[in-house]
């Protein structure tokens, strides 16, 4: 407890200059006329008792004739970045409602929060808008080294955990080349595939039933994998919230399940359309094109597992590093 009062005065606030500063003033309740608050209980009348949780309350300043207000803004370094708390003129405002989450009083009995107790519609409700509105006040630090939604499919840049020179270990998050590169491209084969299927249908063209229930149900998996694929990456071209290239990681996930139904489909197409029938010649053209896919990803992993467990000695320029000759875009920083 800071033992202050809650005081206003006319001068303007650090963030939110249209509004009047609060400040903590005086010292065990010895404060000045500035600390003078009058409470109006919101839908209530004069003399109403204040309920705990379900009384709605507003504070407005003696003098100054201002609303106590809640922000969504930061204050600087210099105020913690703790939320901004100000005075505002327009006392309609909704942010200048309050409420008394707690009230204790050895001389009361306890109270049965059970009564407040949310339904299960109304956590979630009440959950997803704390999260909008905490997201939308995350704003790089100084400094810090941010990225945007278009690098992340293409590997563009990475994110520094730890360590920079020779002597000491590194730890730098990129995803695998081979692999966000390569799903990327079996993305665009799924829709190429896709709507050249979808037109040849809608101009008539027939398929044998068998081919035709197999190809239905690979769309229909691919398709839900698109969609999770798109839920989870694109409506951060909307945020305005400081961004990582962690966050495509789900998105990730949705588009190499979508690269494992496309690569299957397609080793499965041409190794019927190349065995004329014979079922041996089909499983060996089948099984040499998955095993030269695991390989391609086993060596992929092999190549930048330094990535994966963390570096130490020569950087990748030198010719004695781990990581030499892999760096392959400027824009990575390892």
């Amino acid at each position: 407890m800071t033992k202050r009062n809650v005081h206003s005065h006319v001068v303007q606030a650090p963030i939110t200059t249209r509004h009047f500063q609060v400040t903590g003033y005086g010292e065990n309740g010895t404060g000045d006329a500035n600390d003078f608050w009058t409470i109006d209980i919101v839908g209530g009348n004069k003399g109403d008792l204040i309920k705990t949780v379900t009384s709605v309350v507003r504070l407005t300043h003696v003098n100054v004739g201002c609303s106590l207000h809640s922000h969504d803004k930061q204050l600087p370094k210099w105020g913690w970045e703790q939320m901004e708390v100000t005075c505002n003129p327009a006392s309609r405002d909704p942010n200048n409602l309050w409420n008394v989450e707690g009230n204790i009083n050895d001389r009361l009995p306890k109270g049965n929060m059970d009564f407040f107790r949310p339904s299960f519609l109304e956590s979630v409700i009440e959950a997803h808008k704390i999260m909008t509105q905490v997201n939308s006040n995350l704003k790089p630090k100084e400094g810090e080294v941010t990225s945007k939604p278009w690098e992340w499919p293409v590997n563009y840049r990475g994110q520094r955990f730890s360590g920079v020179g020779p002597d000491t270990y590194r730890v730098y998050l990129l995803g695998n080349p081979i692999l966000f590169w390569g799903n990327l491209v079996w993305l665009i084969v799924f829709l190429l595939l896709y709507t050249v299927r979808a037109t040849l249908l809608q101009r008539g063209m027939q398929e044998p039933d068998d081919v035709k229930a197999y190809r239905d149900i690979v769309s229909y998996a691919a398709v839900w994998l698109f969609i999770g694929w798109s839920l989870h990456y694109l409506p951060f071209y909307l945020m305005g919230r400081v961004l990582y290239f962690h966050h495509y990681f789900p998105a990730f996930l949705y588009n190499a399940m979508l690269t494992g139904v496309v690569v299957e489909f397609i080793l499965q197409s041409v190794s019927q359309a190349l065995s004329s029938g014979d079922w041996q010649r089909q499983f060996l053209i089948y099984s040499s094109g998955l095993v030269g896919f695991t390989s391609v990803i086993l060596t992929s992993f092999y190549l930048f597992h330094g990535l994966s467990y963390g570096m130490e000695g020569p950087l990748s320029d030198n010719e004695n590093s781990t990581m030499y000759g892999l760096k392959w875009l400027d824009s990575w920083e390892f």
